[in-house]
């Protein structure tokens, strides 16, 4: 059995990692149209004279994983809010939302689901939601991290299972 691709192959388990749900998964039109402006915006991504080495991915059709070395031992603010500002534009541009960040993004049946902060308690107590619910953890810091397999956890096993405290 293969291993599956690592779209980070080139950069260290360090590598610095920002991750945006897309509020649906994409079109082959846009798709295509994210890879381009994706390309062109990490192709250029410099600030002050440095050039960063970005790479991107899309994780289970909705998640765009950036990626950067550099960023991870010598932060650039400037050079991040960059970066996420002109993400923002292009994916405003392909007509597509962020999904926001104060929701849980859930793994079901259908696909990824996000659910808005205040909604949560009451998914729970109506056992929408349990402890086994699998949760997608859109704050993962690094390369290391997804390639770890953090990125879906049990809700129990999250920020929502400690706040709720789901068991």
């Amino acid at each position: 059995m293969s291993q599956p691709h690592d779209p980070f192959q080139n950069l260290p388990d360090s590598a610095r990692l920002w991750l945006v749900a897309l509020d649906r998964p994409l079109s082959g039109e846009a798709r295509a149209r994210l890879q381009e402006g994706m390309e062109a915006i990490l192709g250029q991504w410099r600030h002050k004279g440095h050039a960063y080495q970005g790479a991107f991915a899309l994780v289970r059709d909705r998640i765009l994983a950036v990626a950067e070395p550099d960023l991870a031992s010598a932060p650039s603010g400037c050079a991040i809010d960059g970066m996420l500002r002109k993400v923002r534009h292009l994916v405003a541009g392909l007509d597509l939302g962020e999904v926001d960040a104060a929701s849980a993004v859930l793994v079901d049946a259908g696909g990824l689901r996000a659910v808005p902060k205040a909604e949560l308690e009451a998914r729970l107590q109506d056992g929408s939601l349990g402890p086994d619910t699998p949760v997608l953890d859109l704050s993962l810091y690094t390369v290391g991290d997804l390639r770890a397999g953090k990125l879906e956890a049990p809700l129990a096993r999250t920020w929502i299972g400690r706040k709720f405290k789901v068991a």
